[in-house]
């Protein structure tokens, strides 16, 4: 039975595989090179309360993750947060996505988060039904704004108001 706990510096490996997963394949990240265990570990080192971390695993094995992260860095916004989820490839149709996506949303409704932004490289229709399923609504679309693979990428933007 898959459990969640707060992610730690020693799973910065297994999140840097899951990631890159997305990066070589897809236009899912935004990223062009791959992202080593220490890059990661960066990115994991800066957790809070409201900035939290969670991994879900398997007898051992993480399958997934998701973290909120600053949405920018004024003052002002820092009730809002923008939040990711990445599974294993092997793990999607089995609702851990959702599973692991609701105790992060669960866990940031008890601090001073006032709302939750999730960006969407398009298209993607399992994300977008992910999120619309947690009450994620479309705010907004930004159109080109990235290139990956000899393309330029529009980016759906979902809120949710805790």
């Amino acid at each position: 039975m898959p459990t969640i706990r707060k992610a730690s510096l020693d799973d910065s490996p297994r999140i840097a595989d899951i990631y890159n997963c997305y990066f070589e394949s897809t236009t899912i990240t935004f990223e062009e090179e791959m992202v080593s265990a220490g890059d990661m570990a960066q990115r994991i080192a800066v957790t809070d309360h409201t900035r939290p971390w969670f991994v879900l695993e398997d007898d051992g094995l993480i399958l997934g993750y998701a973290y909120a992260a600053r949405w920018k860095d004024r003052s002002a916004y820092r009730f809002a947060r923008e939040t990711a989820i990445y599974l294993a490839p092997d793990n999607f149709g089995e609702g851990l996505d959702k599973q692991l996506y609701e105790h992060l949303i669960k866990a940031l409704r008890e601090t001073e988060v006032h709302t939750l932004i999730a960006g969407i490289a398009l298209p993607n229709e399992a994300s977008i039904a992910l999120h619309e399923k947690l009450g994620f609504v479309k705010a907004g679309e930004f159109v080109e704004v990235g290139k990956k693979f000899d393309n330029f990428l529009n980016v759906g933007y979902w809120q949710l108001v805790l």
